[in-house]
């Protein structure tokens, strides 16, 4: 039995509808509907590379005091964070016995002076004896020509001659000796006043304690620090940064410096010095990066850092946002919009800078329209509908 024409006729007039909505459903909210993209243009201008890195406050100069042998600390005169002099007494160990030592050395060293002026004394006698001699030998010696005067006087002169000589040349190396004697004898007293002195801990510049590393009455060996003190003059930043673009760095660069506790203020710096061995681990460089200006108040030493250096401009070149570079088979580049459609174009980049721009040495050319951001991935297939803004992506 057949179906009435007009209930053909009302079946399709429902379809047909239907069959529209679904296609235009599709077309532009489906999977065939176009992509919204915002789109940016290939400007050619210079762009000023800047690295940034971030490390720990340090000092350059940092003195551990304490002292060369071991002993008891008698006393510490300086907190943590007081101000000191050059020159200034920051503590003292115990000398136990090293005064009492110093005292003998006094005696052993008046005596031993006196040891050389009795060899001086000595001395001249022996040498008067044997000028007297000199001159008795003379004498006789023209006697004896005279014929006034027997060989055997002229001989027993000539013997006193020789002794007064010879007790000269006693003398002589007794007063050597005492001189030696008085030689070392000094020489331990000045060990002994040095080694008494190394017991008062002095600042050996101005300088800021940062440290008490001992107490009174506590035990420490040669060597062991008591009090620390750093030259607050010489605070810098050791800094680390990405091996990946850090080739333009190198000392004399200008740079910013934000410190943790002040991540609003940026104070002045310039990099002193580039590490000449990098860390293979994490990839990294270091550098030190001085204040150019002493920061007021001093930052914490081990405090964390900021670093931004602003490497050299470079020459004007084609510029575009990251944000636009995309990886596609393996190789970087930018979705452009040609009146034709929708392509890709692999781009060779070049340096970027801290905002995002990134030089392109060849693929696109300055005043093309380039994809920024897109809602979803996209392909050579697919269709894209320009917008001003995508929600909930920045412009």
């Amino acid at each position: 039995m057949g179906r009435s024409p007009a209930r053909t006729l009302t079946l399709l007039a429902v379809l047909v509808p239907l069959v529209g909505l679904f296609g235009y459903a599709i077309l532009t909210s489906g999977p065939l509907a176009p992509v919204p993209v915002t789109l940016t243009e290939v400007t050619e201008r210079a762009i000023a590379p800047a690295l940034f890195g971030v490390g720990t406050v340090e000092a350059r100069y940092t003195y551990r005091i304490g002292p060369t042998i071991a002993g008891r600390v008698s006393r510490v005169e300086v907190q943590v964070g007081d101000r000191v002099k050059a020159g200034q007494l920051l503590g003292e160990m115990d000398p136990v016995d090293l005064d009492d030592r110093v005292q003998a050395q006094d005696a052993a060293l008046r005596r031993a002076e006196s040891g050389v002026v009795a060899a001086q004394a000595q001395v001249r006698d022996g040498t008067a004896r044997r000028d007297y001699a000199a001159a008795q030998v003379h004498r006789y010696e023209q006697l004896l020509q005279a014929r006034t005067a027997s060989e055997d006087t002229a001989g027993a002169k000539r013997q006193e001659a020789q002794v007064a000589e010879a007790g000269l040349a006693l003398a002589q190396a007794n007063q050597e000796s005492a001189e030696q004697e008085l030689k070392r004898v000094r020489a331990e007293r000045e060990a002994l006043v040095r080694q008494r002195a190394n017991l008062r801990l002095i600042a050996p510049v101005n300088a800021l304690v940062v440290s008490r590393d001992a107490e009174p009455g506590s035990t420490v060996v040669a060597g062991q620090s008591v009090i620390e003190v750093i030259d607050p003059g010489s605070l810098w930043v050791d800094v680390r940064f990405d091996q990946l673009g850090a080739a333009g760095l190198s000392a004399d660069l200008p740079a910013r410096i934000a410190l943790r506790s002040r991540p609003s203020a940026e104070i002045p710096g310039r990099v002193l010095r580039v590490e000449p061995r990098a860390d293979a681990v994490t990839e990294e460089l270091r550098a030190k990066v001085a204040f150019a200006d002493q920061p007021d108040p001093l930052p914490a030493i081990g405090e964390l850092a900021e670093v931004t250096v602003a490497l050299p401009a470079l020459t004007p070149a084609p510029v575009v946002s990251n944000a636009a570079l995309h990886r596609v088979d393996g190789r970087l580049g930018v979705w452009v919009l040609d009146p034709d459609g929708l392509r890709f174009a692999p781009v060779d980049s070049g340096a970027t800078d801290l905002d995002g721009q990134v030089q392109i040495r060849s693929g696109v050319r300055t005043g093309d329209r380039i994809v920024l951001h897109s809602r979803s991935p996209l392909t050579g297939y697919s269709r894209v509908k320009v917008v001003e803004e995508i929600p909930g992506v920045p412009r």
